[in-house]
């Protein structure tokens, strides 16, 4: 009696969390409202079965339970109950099959006025890339990817020439215009997901999958990874922006072209001597930083990597808390460089200095610390030398005190929480699988003999 109790309880209790809880889907921000409907067949179909199901096993208890005297009559079939069973389950499969594969069949029949989006996915970011002016996407191969060409496009292609490249994770498209995502990933699988959208599809090294929905409301949604793809899978987020016609052209004519990222100059040493002359006041004629006035050591960081910060000072993406009192200052040297040709020239002649080792100032335990760095490693490398393709800059041979300073504002939350701070943001996450600052010391003790 008890066991029929508690499914009759768990029946009841279940039907009335669904109804009463306040969990329910974001509100739909685009045309597939059938995706929705299918959704709910399914819901029915299943919590119609779950229903009859537990309470024809509680009903059952009750009425077979033991009696004393009593034989159960032995009947091994009955064809007219398995023909029953046989008939409902059919049409109950049937029912939720059916408005899957007809929503499934124009999920993937692109509407011929549907523009075209390309997403690349790579652990663990998103970048996007629109057909020029010729309304083409150029060629592209994943054995053409490096960091001067991070989307692989054939530069001998002519249609790659005017394509629109847009290196960070977040996407911006115009309301009411149907669009078309080609799906491409750079290593694993991914999945492309936009709860709001009702749309996910999984992304193949060696594929291009896709899909198209029409934005209906104006705003900003979430983009999720929705397969495993590796230790930072979870922070692997980015965000759609549905604007206005006049607000998407205005930010689509902002982004650069293949061929003008190809034309950029890789910076002239020389200037960028004269330039860097403001910045050897605090991290020294060599770059090699200076504890005391709180400038970590520059030499022998990935060009990339200085060049995206010093951006990010002068657009106030770093610095923008008003905890973070050192990046605030750098806001105004930063703005020194007029331009992007004069952050590549300085990075340039960064670039011509000789390595210094800096002094160790922070001590742990390596032996704990190497096993800590594992998930480090995903990112950096297990010599902490750094992957563009994941944006991680180099560790080993750096200002070990300024690593820790960053480490603690990662976990505080004082570094990383601009939007625009995409790679921040994954940075706050990690961080905080270390607990305490011994844990931090750990890891750095231990980088420190990389």
């Amino acid at each position: 009696m008890l066991i029929a109790i508690a499914l009759i309880v768990l029946v009841v209790a279940t039907v009335l969390f669904h109804f009463l809880s306040p969990w329910w889907f974001t509100p739909i921000a685009s045309n597939w409202n059938t995706v929705d409907s299918t959704v709910d067949v399914t819901f029915w179909v299943t919590g119609i079965v779950f229903v009859a199901v537990n309470l024809f096993l509680a009903y059952c208890i009750i009425r077979y339970r033991h009696r004393k005297g009593n034989q159960a009559h032995y009947e091994p079939e009955n064809k007219k109950l398995e023909w029953w069973l046989t008939g409902i389950t059919s049409v109950g499969i049937a029912a939720m099959l059916a408005p899957g594969l007809s929503v499934w069949a124009k999920f993937v029949t692109v509407p011929h006025d549907a523009s075209v989006v390309e997403v690349l996915g790579q652990q663990w970011a998103w970048a996007y890339r629109f057909p020029g002016k010729d309304g083409q996407l150029g060629a592209s191969d994943a054995k053409l990817i490096s960091v001067d060409n991070p989307f692989g496009v054939d530069p001998n292609d002519p249609a790659g020439q005017d394509d629109v490249l847009v290196a960070n994770p977040q996407l911006h498209l115009p309301i009411d215009k149907p669009v078309k995502m080609l799906l491409r990933a750079k290593d694993v699988n991914h999945q492309f997901a936009v709860p709001q959208f009702r749309v996910k599809m999984d992304m193949v090294p060696g594929m291009v999958t896709h899909f198209w929905f029409t934005p209906t409301r104006t705003g900003e949604f979430d983009v999720l990874c929705e397969q495993l793809c590796g230790v930072a899978h979870f922070a692997m987020r980015g965000r759609v922006v549905v604007d206005t016609q006049d607000d998407f052209n205005k930010w689509l004519g902002s982004q650069p072209t293949f061929a003008q990222t190809q034309a950029a100059t890789k910076g002239d040493p020389a200037a960028g001597q004269a330039l860097f002359t403001a910045c050897t006041a605090c991290h020294g004629a060599k770059a090699e930083g200076n504890r005391e006035l709180n400038a970590p050591k520059l030499s022998g960081q990935a060009g990339w990597y200085l060049a995206h910060q010093i951006k990010n000072f002068k657009d106030g993406v770093r610095g923008s808390n008003e905890q973070d009192t050192f990046a605030k200052q750098m806001i105004p040297f930063a703005s020194m460089l007029a331009d992007d040709t004069a952050v590549r020239n300085v990075v340039a002649y960064i670039k011509t200095l000789p390595e210094v080792r800096p002094p160790a100032s922070v001590v742990g335990d390596p032996v704990r610390g190497k096993k800590l760095y594992q998930t480090c490693s995903a990112c950096h490398g297990d010599t902490a030398k750094g992957i563009w393709a994941t944006s991680a800059p180099r560790l080993s041979n750096m200002s070990d005190w300024y690593m820790a300073r960053q480490l603690q504002h990662f976990r505080d939350g004082i570094r990383g929480d601009h939007p625009q701070d995409f790679n921040g943001v994954q940075m706050r996450s990690m961080a905080k699988v270390l607990p305490d600052d011994q844990a931090v010391a750990d890891v750095l003790d231990y980088i420190r003999t990389l």
